[in-house]
């Protein structure tokens, strides 16, 4: 059992209150407040300055093995204008045991002022499957109302086993990691610091004892078995998406409000073509991947020529050569790395946020089927009661108005239901619309500066090398 946590606002006034913030809020977003993006960066390429005295012993470093820098610090969040602050980090990742019972742990960081949370700063160590049990938790308490849940990194099998039998990430390790398991966890460090901080951004979750318990509880949260997928609870989960998607196919909402409309369209628009960017932007990555891998083949090329060349400055030159292409293959491979991590990171979470978007507005679809259904039997009742009092049986009559009054009761609750979540999507899509904007504008430019930055690069060790090239006698 979770332990209980003492709340310290009402759970109503609470909602309404953090409702009526987050939408003034929301009214008055800059934009350059979202300074500081939650995907994880790419390293920065340092300008290689031209040597010609480098040890030729130096051992050649690994492409796969440039891992990106932590990420910076999440974007401010409008209620970080009144002096109050949220800032979450998950580092250090670690495996604990050995074999197919091992698992990875992550160091997460939090440092606050707000009044609900117990400590200022708190580090604990949660493993994947704590951060799939909160959003879970979440999902199970707010998506029914029509609140956007931030999407959990996916699971990986595949990589997760690699991990799993690799010694990479043993502290008892002796041998130098590889770079397949390496980035893999170091991809799903940054994928589960972009989750939890954009939860935080989340005036209601951020409030939320869950989540709170989460980041400040020492020590390990009981296990979270659901999020297995043989677990009951996952069989369960994959019968309950097959009934949905059987339901959406099935069944038309008569749609009386166009904006819904509008918005559901919009929606799946943009979800196919975030979907073809995404594609496009793996495509670009593993292009530049590959340009890397060539430009190492070309520098090995011309370092074999230069030490078969008779002609003394011809082979300098080709020497020289061969140690220019080797600076530009680790500019390929920082460009390659900022397409991944700054472009193609922040398309997929959008991609995995569009589906919790189309799960809320699918949300307002079943509260509608449930009004309906409300009403349909409301109309049964009556119609049973109304043959009741023809017949002229009295005995029965009263049951049968008891059963009216119990089902308008249900319709009203149902409308109600129906025109509150209703509500919530529109203030939850207009939050989703201004993030998505400030999101994309903010990495956009990061992305298009250390394209230049590197392309600048290159320009300077080209210019370096051009006087050898000329100076061939």
């Amino acid at each position: 059992m979770m332990a209980e946590h003492s709340d310290p606002l009402d759970a109503s006034q609470r909602e309404d209150s953090n409702e009526d913030l987050f939408a003034s809020a929301m009214e008055n977003i800059d934009p350059k407040d979202a300074s500081e993006a939650t995907l994880s960066s790419p390293p920065l390429q340092e300008e290689v300055p031209l040597n010609d005295d480098e040890d030729e012993d130096e051992d050649e470093e690994d492409p796969q093995m440039i891992i990106p820098e932590p990420a910076p610090a999440p974007p401010k969040t409008p209620e970080a204008q009144d002096d109050q602050f949220l800032e979450i980090s998950v580092s250090e990742p670690q495996k604990v045991g050995e074999g197919m019972v091992s698992y990875v742990v992550y160091k997460v960081t939090t440092r606050t002022n707000l009044p609900y949370f117990k400590r200022r700063n708190s580090t604990v160590t949660r493993r994947f499957s704590d951060f799939l049990g909160l959003h879970d938790k979440l999902v199970e308490k707010y998506l029914h109302s029509g609140r956007i849940v931030p999407p959990a990194p996916e699971k990986n099998a595949l990589g997760t086993t690699k991990v799993k039998m690799s010694n990479d990430m043993s502290p008892q390790s002796s041998t130098p990691p590889t770079g397949g398991s390496v980035e893999f966890i170091e991809r799903r460090r940054a994928s589960l610091e972009r989750f939890i901080n954009r939860t935080a951004e989340h005036l209601t979750f951020r409030a939320d004892p869950d989540f709170r318990e989460f980041l400040e509880t020492d020590g390990e949260l009981p296990k979270a078995t659901s999020t297995s997928v043989l677990s009951g609870a996952g069989f369960q989960r994959l019968l309950n998406r097959f009934g949905e998607t059987v339901n959406k196919m099935t069944f038309k909402m008569d749609e009386s409000d166009p904006w819904f409309e509008e918005k559901s369209q919009q929606v799946e628009n943009l979800d196919n073509q975030l979907r073809r960017l995404h594609t496009s932007l793996e495509a670009l990555a593993q292009y530049r991947r590959d340009l890397a891998a060539s430009t190492t083949n070309f520098a090995r090329s011309a370092a074999t020529l230069a030490n078969c060349e008779e002609h003394t400055g011809l082979s300098r030159v080709l020497s020289s050569l061969a140690e220019v292409e080797e600076k530009v293959e680790q500019v390929h491979i920082a460009q390659s790395n900022s397409d991944f991590f700054y472009m193609c990171e922040l398309v997929k979470d959008y991609i995995g946020i569009i589906g919790a978007v189309k799960a809320v507005l699918h949300e307002r679809i079943k509260a509608y089927q449930l009004w309906q259904h409300a009403q349909q039997m409301l109309n049964k009742k009556r119609e049973t009661k109304a043959r009741l009092e023809i017949a002229g049986k009295t005995d029965k009559v009263a049951p049968a108005k008891d059963e009216v009054s119990e089902w308008e009761a249900k319709v009203e609750r149902c409308q109600e239901s129906f025109e509150n979540v209703s509500k919530m999507i529109k203030k939850e899509m207009d939050r989703f619309d201004q993030q998505r904007v400030s999101d994309f504008q903010v990495t956009i430019a990061k992305y298009l500066e250390d394209l230049l930055q590197q392309q600048e690069q290159v320009t300077k060790i080209w210019e370096g090398f051009l006087p050898q090239a000329k100076a061939i006698v």
